[in-house]
């Protein structure tokens, strides 16, 4: 470890109050095989709470006694000597810690996705078992709480974390996360910071050490009272800070809960966990049972096609592998799902998906229209996404077509008054999947909503224009903003100028779901169900 380095005493500014207890009333309801969701079994590799923090293994061995890797990505590092292939050899990192990084970095620097860029990672590196869940623990949670680790970086280093050279920001910010929230010693997680540090940034070791140390002498909740502002003041601004959201995104999930702060809370904290993987076991190729069994997993707790998976990588079930099943958050199959079983009258053999990459709601759709003798339509603007859909439902009886979805009317494939039933799953900001994507809460901003709520106006009025009179269509978001649910909703259908009508989507859910609302539309939470935000409203054209 770099030696010690003075820092000036800071007094504590008091105590932080106490965080909100989760609400277990607003939670799964029992089920045969197990209790409410805070009793039942952690799927995943969950984090745990503050104080039960995850132990990953002993990473605090002195540099010369554990395994030590270098520089994979072939940027930066130093010099020495060379290896069999003729490169160089690089420095030591540990490289658990050094996918992380790698991963964190294309996230900021590229504009990278973690879910895609990390499994690359892994495999690239072959981490497997408790190095390939410590590596996954620091990238996720690193970018879940960046925005707060960005204030104490701030006020550690005494300047704004904009002014800190990239790669040894992102470092610092892993470092940060490994004092504030995990069981890694402080004296580790320095350590090794500061190796990684020596290797992506040259001659900034001394200022990193100055800083972790600076980190390393409050906890989380000392660091949260310092740099908040206090709740009765500001509540959004020290929501904000308290659990790392942008104040915007915290302004637009508590007027979606009506104001109420205590469930905003409840909310942001289920934010900020990772959650587990929900698979679907496609309707007539899979029994979700069976594959429970066969994963070591549980069956869904709503959706009568959700399988949680117990942690690995999805990628490698056979049950995908086959196209039997697919990994889709439980939230995405229940909207989905709603559509199917909304009441029909006349002809059910014509469904239409206007907005369908990447495919996990065609898929489902396709495996429901192919018992019921149906066929869909699967309609994607992006080329990319398009063969994604292909991929996703090949053996199904879907159509796909490259086009964009509100040209119906205008291609001899999307006649208008054509179809029975008809899914919108809109493009929008993914407010409500921020827990599986967590880059997306830095990256997001309210400039972005105008095009969108355009764009999600035009697909629902396309939409209703493709319905047959009488046919249903369904819109979806998976964002709980009321811009884009309620307000996109009622503005398209008041501008269409086809006549339509909400139905009740409340009873095209499970019964026993707690917190649907008061109708006729559907707003599903994390905190509530565990799934996704998804926003779900049936309209039935008249």
């Amino acid at each position: 470890m770099t030696g010690p380095t003075e820092r000036p005493e800071r007094a504590h500014d008091g105590q932080r109050p106490p965080r909100s207890e989760r609400s277990q009333t607003d939670r799964r309801p029992e089920r045969s095989s197990g209790g409410p969701r805070g009793d039942r079994p952690a799927y995943g590799d969950r984090p745990a709470a503050r104080g039960e923090r995850p132990s990953y293994g002993d990473r605090s061995a002195p540099r010369g006694e554990r395994p030590s890797y270098g520089d994979r990505s072939g940027r930066g590092g130093r010099p020495g000597e060379e290896r069999r292939d003729g490169r160089p050899a690089r420095p030591a990192v540990d490289l658990p810690r050094f996918v992380a990084y790698q991963a964190v970095a294309a996230v900021h620097r590229d504009d990278a996705y973690a879910n895609l860029v990390l499994p690359a990672l892994l495999r690239e590196e072959r981490l497997t078992g408790r190095d390939a869940a410590f590596a996954t623990e620091l990238t996720y949670g690193t970018l879940r709480h960046l925005g707060t680790l960005d204030a104490i970086l701030t006020e550690a280093a005494g300047r704004d974390v904009a002014r800190i050279d990239p790669p040894v920001r992102d470092a610092l910010r892993l470092g940060a996360y490994q004092l504030l929230h995990t069981r890694v010693p402080a004296h580790a997680a320095v350590s090794s910071t500061v190796d990684l540090v020596r290797t992506v940034g040259f001659g900034a070791t001394g200022f990193a050490n100055a800083v972790l140390r600076e980190i390393s002498g409050r906890d989380a909740d000392a660091w949260v009272a310092k740099l908040a502002p206090a709740m009765e003041v500001d509540p959004i601004g020290h929501l904000a800070v308290a659990y790392s959201h942008p104040q915007w995104v915290v302004r637009a999930f508590a007027e979606a809960l009506d104001g109420d702060l205590g469930e905003t809370t409840r909310l942001l904290i289920e934010d900020n966990e990772r959650p587990a993987v929900h698979l679907c076991a496609r309707p007539g190729l899979a029994d979700p049972v069976e594959l429970a069994e066969q994963v070591g997993g549980a069956p869904g707790a709503f959706s009568p096609y959700a399988v949680y998976l117990p942690g690995g990588a999805p990628g490698e079930l056979a049950a995908l592998a086959q196209g039997r099943a697919h990994v889709q958050d439980e939230g995405s199959q229940l909207v989905a799902d709603a559509l199917a079983l909304a009441p029909l009258e006349g002809s059910d053999e014509h469904w239409l998906d206007l907005c369908a990459g990447p495919g996990g709601k065609s898929g489902l759709l396709g495996a429901l229209a192919a018992q019921r003798g149906a066929r869909l339509t699967a309609v994607e603007v992006s080329e990319h996404r398009a063969r994604l859909v292909e991929q996703a439902t090949r053996g199904l009886p879907v159509t796909v077509l490259h086009t964009d979805g509100r040209t119906v009317g205008a291609e001899p494939e999307l006649p208008e008054g054509h179809f029975d039933r008809v899914l919108v799953d809109a493009p929008c900001t993914g407010l409500g999947a921020l827990r599986r994507r967590p880059e997306a809460r830095w990256r997001r901003q309210p400039s972005d909503l105008p095009p969108l709520t355009r764009l999600q106006r035009e697909l629902l009025v396309a939409a209703l224009r493709a319905a047959r009179p009488g046919g249903l269509v369904a819109y979806v978001t998976c964002s709980p903003h009321v811009v884009e649910t309620h307000v996109t909703v009622t503005e398209a259908a008041r501008r269409s100028g086809v006549p339509a009508d909400f139905v009740d989507a409340r009873p095209l859910l499970p019964a026993g779901m707690p917190g649907l609302g008061d109708g006729p539309s559907v707003q599903l939470w994390p905190h509530r169900h565990g799934t996704d935000a998804m926003f779900l409203a049936v309209l039935r054209r008249g």
